[in-house]
């Protein structure tokens, strides 16, 4: 992280994180405003949208003919740039307060994945330049979410980050405000309850209730001895049945997935030099994301890699939350020396304003 990239973040007021799953907006000096699922309920007669977040994930599968559910965000990406925008200003207009809503958004941030390609960059960056953003700065979302769990990513010291996501995982070794190597597999939150889901079709012949996979989560990390019931619907008879399923299957029915996570993971350790390498020896690694809380993912971790596992504090929020905390001025560039305690005191200047991005220029990422 540069000194000139910080600098023009702390001159933006908005933070965004468009995740897989759940949208957060996080606003200079109020914090955390929104954390909504990313989901639009819309009439399919009219267009108007009905529900926004909570409310339209609720009649996810539930729905008339009338109705239908959208998710304009997929994997991190955003794949409908009208419904996104329409989405966000319905999360954030209602509440923002009064002296805001008058007042123009001039700077915006946006958590954009490490290895996103040009398309989705734009595609985030229209996005927020749809909501009268004239300016916006696309901002790595493994360093914001290093900064965000209290990773010390702007020193010359290693720090791991494993970024557990709805639909995608991320691995990365971080130093001096930068990614030295990263690795991405298809395994996040979504992928582990395609697995539970289709081992319960294959094997007890039941299609599992939407809200019955977070359940088995728990069942995960008990004893093989400790059987637990599962309730879904026949495939056969289209009735109610419930199901006893021993957890030691359930483990197995996830086993390739995770595989392919660890699998990463000593990717990305070869890929290192080796004084970072014995840094992580010590300071381990940081589980953030959703799909971190998942019960026994950092024991699977800590057994396979002989590393310190932790996970982060509010590991979903580490993102949004490092970025807000960029945009608050509370993080320094890579290598800057301390600001003077006396007010003053060897201060730089403070940069004007640069002249806003033309609406068809090129999105500005920060690196």
């Amino acid at each position: 992280m540069s000194l000139l990239t910080l600098d023009h973040l702390r001159r933006c007021t908005m933070a965004v994180d468009l995740g897989a799953s759940r949208t957060r907006v996080y606003l200079k000096q109020s914090g955390l405003l929104v954390d909504e699922p990313s989901v639009v309920a819309m009439s399919t007669r009219s267009g108007a949208l009905i529900a926004v977040g909570t409310p339209a994930d609720r009649m996810a599968g539930r729905t008339p003919d009338s109705i239908r559910v959208v998710r304009p965000v997929n994997g991190g990406t955003v794949v409908d740039i009208e419904m996104a925008q329409r989405m966000l200003r319905a999360m954030i207009g209602s509440r923002l307060r009064r002296s805001w809503r008058r007042r123009t958004v001039q700077r915006a941030a946006v958590c954009v994945p490490h290895d996103a390609d040009p398309l989705a960059r734009r595609a985030a960056w229209e996005t927020l330049a749809g909501l009268g953003a004239r300016r916006v700065e696309l901002v790595d979302s493994l360093l914001t979410a290093g900064i965000g769990c209290g990773l010390p990513v702007e020193e010359p010291e290693a720090a791991m980050i494993v970024q557990c996501g709805a639909a995608t995982t991320e691995v990365a070794v971080l130093s001096l405000g930068s990614v030295v190597a990263a690795e991405k597999v298809p395994m996040g939150g979504e992928t582990i309850d395609r697995a539970l889901t289709q081992y319960l079709r294959n094997t007890h012949e039941l299609l599992l209730l939407r809200h019955a996979v977070r359940p088995l989560h728990d069942a995960l990390a008990r004893t093989a001895h400790q059987e637990t019931e599962v309730h879904g619907q026949d495939v056969v008879t289209g009735r109610a049945r419930t199901v006893r399923v021993d957890p030691e299957r359930l483990r197995e029915a996830v086993r390739m997935p995770v595989t392919s996570l660890l699998d990463a993971i000593r990717a990305v350790l070869h890929r290192c030099p080796p004084d970072l390498v014995a840094d992580l020896a010590d300071r381990g690694v940081v589980l953030t994301g959703g799909g971190a809380l998942l019960p026994g993912l950092d024991a699977t971790i800590r057994e396979n890699t002989g590393m310190p596992v932790r996970v982060a504090g509010d590991p979903a929020l580490c993102a949004v939350l490092g970025l807000g905390r960029m945009l608050e001025g509370s993080v320094r560039a890579a290598g800057a020396r301390p600001e003077p305690e006396e007010a003053g005191e060897g201060r730089p200047e403070p940069a004007q304003d640069a002249e806003p991005a033309p609406a068809g220029a090129e999105p500005t990422p920060a690196r």
